[in-house]
């Protein structure tokens, strides 16, 4: 009963037969090869424009080559309290932004709240050279707790950056089961909603390691080139980055695997409602599952072969969970069976 993380899921069959018909021959490098620009073609078709997408390896280095792109002296970027680039990136967004600071902004579950990040922004008026200067805002889309942005609330939240002159990131290491909860097109879900700069995330989702930072306007993008080869991010056979996504977007593989994570998702926290000895956190959006419990009864769990890891409690939250009780994480992926939920059903009965 694997729940601990889509991370620890393997590639799905059909990416790693893509790679493998790609690994022999030759290509041109640093993403020149016939099958990067089909790739990158993909992907404008996919966001219904002509997009700047660069292949990096890790969700991390396209959130911190984002805050690079957008970096400004004594920059400050507005992201929720518990956003993975404040709380599980090591620092790397500030180091690789040349000192870029983060700024937490409260919200209900995961989710930053307008109106504070309104408040937030006005604490960093225009030439105080003691405060810094704000420099943009970053959403997380699925967020840290498994919840989704409403298209509305990603609109409100880019109209507050238009007005203070500041580009949207999406950090969308789950973009793909953000995006099958709200049913709409990636267009709806980025650009025509005000997003600037995406971090679009495969490895979560089936891939082996697929990760892109697109930005939606190229002349934004310019110094990007320089920015990831400094950065150590240029993969010189970058074409097997492009073999996974080539695959990951057939047929829409993508969305198939998203939408599978989900609905397991949703089947787990079903059997989290039904159970006397657990309670479900909050109702989950896409594939992560958080549930509440008595701090006694996670060693029996995990005996018993359920794979999971206690959580941080969410700052909005804290009010929710007893003494003796403790926050669990469980995340489905597209190798989750019905098989596993049905045995923790079991477990928890």
């Amino acid at each position: 009963m694997h729940f601990a993380s889509d991370n620890w899921a393997g590639a799905h069959p059909k990416i790693a037969e893509n790679l493998n018909r790609h690994s022999g021959g030759f290509a041109s490098a640093y993403g020149t090869s016939k099958l990067d620009h089909s790739v990158e073609e993909t992907f404008n078709a996919i966001f219904e424009r002509e997009v700047a997408v660069f292949f990096v390896g890790t969700g991390t280095a396209a959130n911190s080559l984002a805050q690079a792109a957008i970096g400004r002296p004594g920059g400050v970027t507005f992201a929720h309290r518990e956003a993975h680039l404040i709380e599980d990136e090591g620092g790397a967004p500030g180091f690789l932004s040349a000192g870029g600071r983060f700024q937490p902004v409260d919200g209900p579950t995961g989710r930053i709240d307008a109106n504070n990040l309104r408040a937030a922004i006005k604490g960093f008026a225009p030439g105080n050279v003691h405060a810094g200067q704000a420099m943009g805002v970053s959403i997380t889309q699925s967020t840290e707790i498994g919840t989704v942005y409403e298209l509305g609330e990603i609109s409100a939240i880019s109209a507050l950056c238009k007005g203070n002159g500041l580009p949207l990131h999406m950090d969308g290491a789950r973009f793909a089961n953000a995006l099958v909860t709200l049913g709409c097109s990636p267009a709806d879900m980025t650009w025509r909603q005000g997003v600037d700069i995406l971090s679009f995330g495969g490895t979560k989702n089936g891939c082996w390691c697929a990760e892109a930072l697109i930005f939606m306007n190229a002349e934004q993008a310019r110094d990007l080139p320089f920015i990831r080869k400094r950065s150590a991010q240029l993969f010189s056979k970058s074409r097997f980055i492009a073999a996974q996504f080539e695959a990951y977007f057939a047929e829409g593989l993508w969305l198939e695997l998203a939408g599978h994570a989900n609905r397991m998702a949703l089947a787990l926290a079903q059997q989290i409602k039904d159970s006397s000895s657990l309670r479900l956190a909050w109702q989950p959006q896409a594939n992560e599952v958080f549930a509440i419990l008595p701090k006694e009864s996670v060693a029996n769990l995990q005996s018993n072969g359920a794979v999971f890891y206690e959580w941080k409690v969410p700052h909005s939250e804290a009010d929710r969970i007893a003494g003796n009780e403790t926050l669990i994480r469980l995340v489905t992926s597209f190798a989750t069976t019905q098989e596993e939920i049905s045995r923790f059903g079991d477990l928890i009965a």
